[in-house]
């Protein structure tokens, strides 16, 4: 095997790039790794052109491999990797949302980057994956105006320090205040992924620009390869649109176009108008049976079809940028009209919220679980529990069609996951509120970031709830329109619909509370975005945050000082590591029983902490048993015990279900006993007191007198009194 290595000394670690005949069918291969992290990356294009798709059709896949971590995979009967996990799709939407803008869009043959984990290490896989993809793209024959530098910058909660790279591999809760994920090219960004926890707008502006400069050696490093060993690119001539369907256009879509996109029926419209031109197109370029005319007609009409969009482009451009228009006659920092409610929806629910933004309905609904309903992590970085989730569905009728209902897609997931991000750091702790929390948002009507307004709901569910969140969180959708003649000149545009996140150059979703952002992600369709337009963005989404919360508050103000009376009640106590054992018994026999007797649901942690779930006092019951069996008898403590069983030295009496102890016949009463019968029977109900324990012994000492010493009724005749002594 041949094999050629570049190393990048970069953060104080070690990036080394190994190019070899492994994948050597791929256009393009690199095996990538960093301390111990080894990911391979390969980049495919298709032999022939696909039809007219409407998109540039690029697929990539993350693929996670349990061997890379020394693993093999959980379950009984199945010991193969099946569907990819979260983790995984997630990645594979990061990869995808940074590489596609850098493709030309006339291209019609099929892309596919598929990058496969085959080592999990201290680095990052899922940064290092897109290092990986940019590689494997440079250095094949694929058209692509890449390559593009990934970082990680990251400010551990441990640390006041934000660095390049921190990363730390962590199980369940988050080990960072902010962990951002940043791609660009050029000094400029191509997109970010970020979780934060209330951090100021300036912070991460700061942490962006650490994140450029070091993007920037990436990049360097990865031209340097490319001009070294990449293939010379294959050639997709950019079809050229033919004066006919020029004037074609502008004579009849063209003259009604910017009076139907700059309309409050800008949306429709522009699906009317591209049903209308493709039935033109059709008649101008017909089907055939001739082979040869048929080919040429599909090739005549795709590049015609695809001229409607580059217009629509054009006129949206030119109106926001020249004109300050949006398609809805907004001003272009305007919010539409917000509404929220809490609550309403039905008794049976734990939470509910629902919220409107303009055009953008959700409905978020809250359900609370015990511990044992969080979701087990059993992947190949991530292993431990989750005890909060947030999904997310976009039901076809939300964008007013028809299609597939069910499943799961990686644009759902994307979204759930985005919201999740955004409210994780206002949730209560795990000693302050133990619930398993789940909130399911439902896109009911969808005209721009459902996903921002998803937290909105969430935020509005949770209050009304009783979840003791931190803050209520917002989110906003940005987007940017920029000159295509004149880069310099743009115009940021605030809450975009339909028409300006299709066809604008940007995505950028911020969320937060009054104090900080939350979760950041951006989108882009452009070859990058300019620092200091993401930094006027942040101070612009700032504001449009603050009217949203002023809105959710003004329905609900914090989270409602109770849960609802259908959600299950969860106690929490507390016993000795050695109690553990007791109370869940040979083969759980004890803990199934109280189970089964109260119908609660019992969670004991390893430190002895009990988590107690149940309705209608079954919590409260469930509770008092493990009390009981596990509470330390303590000297003069007072009980109504028992008569078990009668010894000839005293009584065994049972203090509670799960403890008895000795009255010694000294102890039953202030006069002396003859026989422990004549004052006792079994099933006699008698108070008693504690005057010593013996731990070791596993032996309580208890008195009847020392609790009531007229308790116990003298049985024996007084004794008869002596005679007179005879006198002298």
């Amino acid at each position: 095997m041949q094999e050629k290595k570049y190393e990048l000394e970069i953060g104080g670690k070690k990036m080394v790039a190994t190019f070899s005949d492994l994948a050597d069918q791929a256009n393009g291969s690199v095996m990538l790794s960093c301390e111990d992290t080894i990911v391979l990356a390969t980049a495919v294009i298709s032999k022939g052109a696909e039809k007219n798709m409407g998109f540039f059709n690029l697929t990539v896949d993350y693929l996670e491999k349990f061997y890379a971590a020394g693993l093999i995979l959980g379950g009984q009967y199945n010991k193969r990797e099946g569907r990819p996990s979260d983790e995984a799709v997630l990645s594979s939407r990061i990869i995808d949302r940074t590489i596609r803008p850098l493709f030309e869009k006339h291209i019609k043959n099929a892309v596919q980057v598929i990058v496969t984990v085959l080592s999990v290490g201290q680095a990052d896989p899922g940064v290092l994956a897109i290092n990986a993809a940019s590689l494997a793209l440079g250095v094949s024959d694929i058209p692509w105006a890449g390559p593009v530098g990934a970082v990680h910058i990251g400010k551990l909660k441990t640390s006041a320090d934000i660095k390049y790279d921190d990363y730390t591999p962590h199980n369940g809760e988050p080990v960072y205040d902010l962990d951002l994920t940043v791609c660009g090219k050029n000094k400029e960004v191509m997109m970010i992924e970020a979780m934060t926890f209330e951090i100021d707008e300036a912070i991460v502006s700061g942490a962006l620009d650490m994140a450029v400069d070091h993007i920037s050696q990436i990049e360097n490093w990865q031209q340097k390869i490319i001009s070294e060993i990449g293939k010379k690119k294959l050639e997709f001539p950019k079809p050229i649109v033919s004066e006919e369907v020029k004037q074609k256009f502008s004579s009849t879509i063209g003259a009604k176009l910017m009076s139907g996109i700059f309309s409050k029926e800008s949306k429709e419209n522009i699906v009317l108008f591209e049903i209308e031109w493709k039935e033109i197109v059709a008649e101008m370029y017909p089907p055939s049976t001739d082979y040869k005319t048929n080919k040429l007609n599909e090739g005549l009409r795709s590049v015609a079809e695809d001229y409607y969009h580059h217009e629509v482009d054009r006129v949206v451009h030119e109106g926001a940028t020249k004109e300050n228009k949006r398609p809805d006659g907004r001003a272009l920092d305007e919010v539409r009209g917000l509404y929220a409610k809490a609550g309403g929806i039905s008794p049976t629910l734990h939470g509910s919220g629902i919220f409107y933004r303009g055009e953008t309905h959700v409905l978020s609904a809250l359900t609370l679980g015990g511990p044992k309903d969080a979701i087990m992590l059993d992947g190949m970085e991530v292993r431990g529990e989750k005890r909060f989730m947030h999904h997310y569905n976009f039901p076809p009728y939300s964008a007013g069609e028809t299609g597939r209902v069910g499943g799961m897609n990686r644009r759902e997931m994307g979204h759930g996951m985005l919201a999740e991000k955004a409210l994780v750091p206002v949730m209560p702790n795990k000693m302050d509120f133990p619930y398993t929390i789940r909130v399911v948002s439902e896109s009911m009507a969808s005209n721009g970031s459902t996903s921002q307004a998803s937290i909105c709901a969430s935020t509005v569910a949770l209050m009304d709830g009783g979840v003791p969140i931190k803050a209520p969180v917002a989110g906003i959708a940005m987007g940017v329109m920029i000159d295509e003649t004149n880069p310099s000149v743009y115009k940021i545009i605030t809450d975009i619909q339909g028409p300006e996140d299709h066809h604008g150059d940007m995505d950028f979703k911020i969320a937060g509370t009054r104090t900080g952002i939350t979760a950041l992600q951006l989108d882009i369709k452009v070859g990058g975005i300019p620092v200091i337009i993401l930094k006027e963005s942040l101070t612009a989404a700032k504001v449009a945050r603050l009217k949203i919360l002023d809105c959710i508050e003004a329905e609900i103000t914090k989270p409602r000082a109770d849960i609802a009376a259908t959600a299950p009640k969860i106690v929490v106590m507390k016993i000795r590591p050695d109690q553990i054992g007791l109370v869940i018994g040979g083969g759980g026999k004890t803990i199934n029983a109280i189970r089964d007797k109260t119908g609660a649901e019992i969670t004991i942690e390893d430190d002895g902490t009990v988590y107690v779930t149940g309705k209608n006092g079954a919590a409260e019951a469930a509770k008092e048993i493990v009390f009981q069996m596990t509470r330390e008898i303590l000297v003069g403590e007072m009980y109504q015990a028992t008569v078990a069983k009668i010894l000839e030295i005293g009584a065994v009496v049972k203090i509670s279900e799960f403890a008895d102890g000795l009255v010694h016949i000294s102890e039953i009463a202030p006069f002396r006993v003859n026989r422990v019968t004549d004052v006792l029977k079994e099933g006699m109900i008698v108070p008693v007191k504690v005057i010593a324990v013996d731990k070791e012994k596993d032996r309580i000492s208890l008195s009847i007198k020392a609790a009531n010493p007229d308790f116990i009724k003298n049985p024996y005749p007084p004794t008869a009194p002596l005679p007179p002594k005879p006198t002298a």
